[in-house]
Formats: structure tokens, C-alpha cells, sequence
């Protein structure tokens, strides 16, 4: 072969690696934009501020995961009703891109409307589950929703399809709820949603959380919950205030590995009356 024929076959390669390479770099571009806007969208259907009520402490923690350039959909809201009590979502769509972000927009606005008509938890969640299948969509969420009412302590509480909650009282005992759930948002018509009646003591605490913080390479989800059933327990005990335990609940994802969206809801009482 001639010295002519090897640099002309040279020059072919390098033009080809370059043409591979910005063909990369434009995908690569393409993509960041689109984690941008999803994150975007994530922060922004996020609530800027938490309800206050007699004695009641909220506290939120929220960690986006990044899955190679993939975001999630994980949200929680909490927002005063008409009636004055306050309700409490948390919840996981399936899937990790913006289709995914901007469905758990959807969901979270779809609950917060509902809610002015009809807040009792299981018929919110029937509602919205119908709403969602007359958009015909193409994902599901899971969700647990709370309606708190601040002067008695009731706190309701149904679940579709999502990871039971924690709960700790000032007298040390602490574990995981085990109320019964229907299936996940936008999967099946004419669902049910069973409602179960929680009392939150003075001094106790319930964790909402998603499967990010509890769940990954590093542990498993029975493991997870176990780690923040022992950091609600020491809290509660402690008289720790809610916004500590959030960010003490929060640091689980980073020992479970954290592959995916992280959100944690605590919700305490301290018995003491909020300042005018």
C-alpha cells in the first residue's frame, strides 16, 4: 500500500470521529436541555411554603436523583383546605424524563382542585384517579394523601399504591403504618381507596416519604424503613424538631444509593398554639 493511500484512509477516519463526535455533543446538548427544563418544572410545581396551624410542625426535604441525564417525577405538596384542615400528599410517577415531571404536575394540581370539592382522602384519590384516566395518559403515580385537621389531631390518611408511612411517638414507640391501599393512580377505573384514622399525640411524628430515600443499590426497602423507624423513634423521644428530622430522614437516600428522586414529609406537634 502506498504512503498516499494510508494518510488519505487516515484523513477519512479523523473526518468521520470528528463528524461522530459533534453528532455527540448535539445529542448530549439536546439532552442536558431537556434534564434543565424537567428539573425546572420539578422546582416549580413544588410548593414555595408550608401551612401553619395550632401546634403543628411541618417539615419537607426534597433531592433530585439523576439516572445517567434522566430526572424523575417525585412531588409533595401541603396546603390549607377550605374547611381550615390541612392537607398532605407525597408521591412517585413512574419513570424518569420530562414526560415524567411535567405528569406529576398534573397529579399534584389535580389534587390540590379536587380537594375544594370533596377533601375526604379516599374519595379525593377516586376523583383524581378518574381525571387522570380521562387524559388518557400513558404513565401512573402512586400517591398517599393526608387531610390533617389541626385542632382535634385527626389525621386521614389513603394510599394509592405508594410506600407506607412512619410514624413515632413522645413515649418511644415507633413503626410503620399498615392501613390497607388501593392500586396507583391512572391504572384502573372505579377504584377504592380505603380511609384510615390516625391520631398525631403531642410530641409524635408521621414521616411521608418516597422509595428514593429507602430504597437502592445499597439496601433494601425493608432495610430503608428500618433506618428511619429507628430515626423517628430517637426523635420523637428527643423532642427533635421536625425540620431536624427531615434532614436527618433525607440523608438515608445517600447510604440506600440514591438512584432515584428523594422526598420526605414530616409532620409532628408540639401542643403549643402558633403566634398571631
Amino acid at each position: 500500500m502506498s504512503r498516499t493511500g494510508s494518510t488519505d484512509d487516515g484523513d477519512e477516519l479523523l473526518v468521520r470521529l470528528g463528524t461522530l463526535t459533534a453528532q455527540a455533543r448535539a445529542q448530549a446538548e439536546v439532552q442536558r436541555s431537556r434534564v434543565e427544563l424537567a428539573v425546572a418544572l420539578q422546582r416549580g410545581m413544588l410548593p414555595r411554603g408550608l401551612p401553619v396551624g395550632d401546634g403543628v410542625r411541618l417539615a419537607v426535604r426534597y433531592a433530585p436523583a439523576y439516572q445517567g441525564l434522566n430526572v424523575g417525577g417525585d412531588w409533595y405538596d401541603a396546603f390549607t383546605m377550605p374547611d381550615g384542615r390541612i392537607g398532605l400528599s407525597i408521591g412517585d410517577v413512574q419513570g424518569h424524563n420530562i414526560e415524567a415531571a411535567a405528569f406529576m404536575g398534573q397529579v399534584r394540581v389535580g389534587l390540590r382542585a379536587l380537594a375544594s370539592v370533596d377533601s375526604d382522602p379516599g374519595e379525593l384519590l377516586a376523583r383524581t384517579n378518574e381525571l387522570l384516566l380521562s387524559l388518557s395518559p400513558d404513565l401512573f403515580a402512586t400517591c398517599t394523601f393526608m387531610r390533617l385537621d389541626p385542632a382535634t389531631r385527626l389525621l386521614e390518611s389513603a394510599r394509592a399504591g405508594h410506600l407506607p408511612c412512619v410514624w413515632a411517638t413522645a413515649d418511644g414507640r415507633a413503626g410503620v403504618t399498615e392501613d390497607e391501599g388501593g392500586p396507583p393512580l391512572g391504572i384502573q377505573s372505579g377504584v377504592h381507596y380505603p380511609v384510615t384514622r390516625y391520631r398525631l399525640d403531642t410530641g409524635g411524628v408521621f414521616v411521608l416519604l418516597t422509595d428514593g430515600v429507602v430504597e437502592g443499590p445499597s439496601m433494601s426497602l425493608d432495610e430503608g424503613l428500618d433506618q428511619v423507624v429507628r430515626l423517628a423513634g430517637v426523635a420523637a423521644v428527643a423532642r427533635m424538631d421536625t425540620d431536624s428530622l427531615a434532614a436527618a430522614v433525607i440523608k438515608v437516600a445517600e447510604r440506600v444509593g440514591h438512584e432515584d428522586d428523594a422526598a420526605v414529609l414530616v409532620i409532628g406537634h408540639d401542643g403549643l398554639r402558633t403566634q398571631p
